[in-house]
C-alpha cells in the first residue's frame, strides 16, 4: 500500500550547497533522497517545505515523500540516520565528517495521501543568530553573523514592531528568486532577543553577568573582551510568518542591524515598506546565521 510520510529534519548547512538537489553538488535533498532510496529499495523524491540556500541551517525542516515500502514509519529515522552516519572514507580512514555529521532525520509521521510539505504549510519560523562581540570567534564563522559594533536592541525592537502585520514586502525581496504571484505576506511575530550586556569592553564579563539586565534575561553567555565565548548567538532574531520571499529574513535582519548601528531610524520602516524598493531596505545578512526553526500545518 502506498504511504505518504512527513519527515522532520535538522541539518548543519555549512557543508551543503543548499537544500535543493543539484547535479555534481552536495545538497541536503540529494543526500536524503539517496539514503532513503537505499532504505526503501526504490527511488525517492522529497518535497521540502523550504528551499534553504547554501550555508543556511535547519532545526525543523519538513519534507514528505510517498511510496510503497515495508519499513515501519517509526523505524525510518533510526535506519536512515544509521546510513547517514557512514561518513566519507578515504585511504582506508573513516573521516567521520560526512552526511552523518551534518544532517539527521528527527521524526517520521504518516500523513494523508494528498498532503504536501510545502503547499500545506500555514506558517514558518526562522531564527537568525548574531554574534555581537568586539572580536570574531573562529568557531562561530559558520553559525552566526559577526557584528563588531554594539547594537541598540531597543531601536531594533521598535523597528521590528513596525514590520509585524500584513504588508507588501517587496522591499525585502532579493532578485533572482522564484517569481511569486504576490509579494504580500503576513508576519505574525518578530522578536529581537539578547543578553543586553555587550559594552565593548567597558566592563568585565563577570561584572556584566552580575548586572540586573543579564540576570533578568538569564543570558546563556556574556560577551568577552576577546570574543572567545561559546558560539550561542548573542542576539537572536525570531520571525514567524505565513510565508517568506527570497532572502526576506536575511534582508529584514540586515535592516534591523542597520537600525541597531544607528544607520537607519526605526520610524523609517513604514516608509521603506510602503516604497516597495529593495534599495531602501538594509543589506542582506549572510546565510550562516539563518536557521529554519519550524514549519506549521493546520492538521498537526
Amino acid at each position: 500500500m502506498k504511504r505518504n510520510l512527513l519527515l522532520t529534519i535538522e541539518y548543519d548547512g555549512a557543508g551543503f550547497s543548499g537544500w535543493q538537489r543539484q547535479p555534481d553538488r552536495r545538497t541536503v535533498q540529494g543526500e536524503l533522497e539517496r539514503t532513503l532510496g537505499l532504505l526503501c529499495g526504490q527511488a525517492v523524491g522529497l518535497n521540502g517545505a523550504s528551499r534553504t540556500d547554501a550555508g543556511v541551517h535547519a532545526l525543523g525542516q519538513r519534507a514528505n515523500f510517498a511510496g510503497d515500502f515495508a519499513i515501519p514509519t517509526e523505524r525510518i529515522p533510526v535506519a536512515a540516520n544509521g546510513l547517514l552516519r557512514g561518513g566519507k572514507r578515504g585511504a582506508g580512514l573513516d573521516l567521520g565528517w560526512g552526511a552523518g555529521g551534518d544532517v539527521r532525520v528527527v521524526r517520521a509521521e504518516d500523513m494523508p495521501p494528498d498532503f504536501h510539505a510545502r503547499f500545506d504549510a500555514v506558517a514558518k519560523k526562522y531564527i537568525y543568530k548574531i554574534r555581537n562581540a568586539s572580536e570574531p570567534n573562529l568557531f562561530c564563522r559558520h553559525y552566526a553573523y559577526h557584528v563588531a559594533r554594539p547594537l541598540d536592541l531597543d531601536a531594533m525592537r521598535e523597528a521590528a514592531g513596525l514590520i509585524i502585520g500584513t504588508h507588501d514586502f517587496q522591499c525585502f525581496q532579493a532578485a533572482g528568486g522564484e517569481k511569486k504571484e504576490t509579494t504580500v505576506r503576513t508576519i505574525f511575530d518578530l522578536r529581537v532577543e539578547g543578553p543586553g550586556c555587550f559594552q565593548s569592553g567597558e566592563r568585565t564579563c563577570a561584572q556584566r553577568q552580575a548586572s540586573e539586565d543579564c540576570v533578568e534575561r538569564q543570558a546563556p553567555t556574556c560577551v568577552q573582551n576577546n570574543g572567545s565565548t561559546p558560539c550561542s548567538g548573542d542576539i537572536e532574531i525570531e520571525v514567524k510568518g505565513d510565508g517568506f520571499l527570497y532572502n526576506m529574513v536575511r534582508i529584514i535582519t540586515g535592516t534591523l542591524v542597520e537600525v541597531g548601528l544607528g544607520k537607519m531610524h526605526p520610524q523609517a520602516l513604514p516608509a521603506i515598506i510602503e516604497s516597495g524598493r529593495r534599495q531602501k531596505a538594509g543589506h542582506t545578512a549572510p546565510p550562516q546565521g539563518l536557521y529554519l526553526a519550524d514549519v506549521y500545518y493546520s492538521m498537526i
